[in-house]
């Protein structure tokens, strides 16, 4: 059991759990998650969070969380929440201890494959929605062809990548990281290679190699 002591915080009595201690290398990681995760538009603490579970392994709870990164209480409940909405963090329970724990994959390529799903949903779907009611709107045929045209192609590129995504998580772990590392075979598959060859002409193993 973590090392907890009775202390005083502005007059209100509280139970404080010791923050995990972090080596050079952890923090440093989760530091640059939390850095990554802004320039993709999620939030640093939630990030930061996800980073914590993933490296260290091992399920933690609120207060554990909010001493070892040293961030408010209420921005660990609503990072957690928001986790959990994107399917990334799980509440668990432990034997002789009452409080909610949190953890998450270690599973890096199930990691992306959740991240992949819970993008696709939530970004690609609503456009190919708004692009599919559009096109079918009568008005669309008062807007110039040019118009009609390009969103066309942006809702098929959109459903393309969609269709094409959902084969590949349908994959198990080891041959979609094969196919991922596909790299110059990609031209065998599109007839392009030194004997031009259909690609529906090939079979797994010839594409995907020794």
């Amino acid at each position: 059991m973590p090392f907890i002591n009775f202390c005083l915080d502005r007059n209100n009595w509280r139970w404080k759990t010791a923050a995990m201690a972090l080596t050079a290398s952890v923090s440093r990681f989760v530091l640059h998650w939390g850095e990554m995760g802004a320039r993709w538009g999620v939030n640093r603490t939630v990030a930061q969070i996800h980073a914590l579970l993933y490296i260290t392994g091992r399920p933690m709870h609120a207060d554990e969380i909010v001493e070892t990164l040293e961030v408010a209480r209420s921005n660990v409940s609503n990072s957690l929440r928001e986790l959990q909405g994107w399917s990334l963090v799980r509440l668990v329970h432990l034997s002789g201890d009452r409080r909610d724990h949190y953890e998450t994959s270690t599973h890096v390529w199930e990691l992306m494959r959740t991240i992949a799903r819970e993008r696709q949903k939530r970004e690609i779907a609503p456009t190919i929605a708004v692009l599919r009611g559009l096109l079918a709107d009568g008005a669309m045929r008062q807007e110039p062809v040019e118009v009609k045209r390009r969103m066309e192609e942006t809702l098929e590129l959109l459903e393309t990548l969609t269709a094409w995504g959902e084969e590949m998580l349908k994959l198990d772990t080891e041959t979609l990281s094969q196919v991922l590392k596909l790299g110059a075979r990609i031209k065998k598959l599109l007839g392009k290679g030194n004997a031009p060859r259909r690609g529906d002409d090939m079979t797994a193993a010839e594409i995907l190699g020794p």
